[in-house]
């Protein structure tokens, strides 16, 4: 069984942001609700839970969610690959 966290938009967007471990590695998912879905994969994001949470959580509260969560995790030294969307 995996670990996950997930956010929704709290602007009453239908934006969801959230992350999951699948087969040992660490992924996070962006959804708009409408036509955008969005994975990528986390580098050596073990024991990074906290700080990935911490990052997704700020930036699905903001206006800008995609730059706000790439900007977060550069903030955070956590680097991602894109793998899907």
């Amino acid at each position: 069984m995996g670990h996950q966290a997930s956010f929704h938009a709290p602007h009453g967007g239908a934006d969801f942001l959230g992350w999951r471990v699948r087969a040992g590695e660490t992924e996070i998912v962006y959804d708009d609700g409408v036509t955008r879905r969005m994975i990528w994969r986390v580098a050596a994001a073990r024991g990074a839970e906290a700080r990935l949470s911490d990052a997704l959580r700020v930036a699905v509260g903001a206006d800008r969610i995609l730059p706000t969560l790439y900007d977060e995790l550069k903030k955070r030294a956590i680097s991602i690959e894109r793998i899907q969307g």
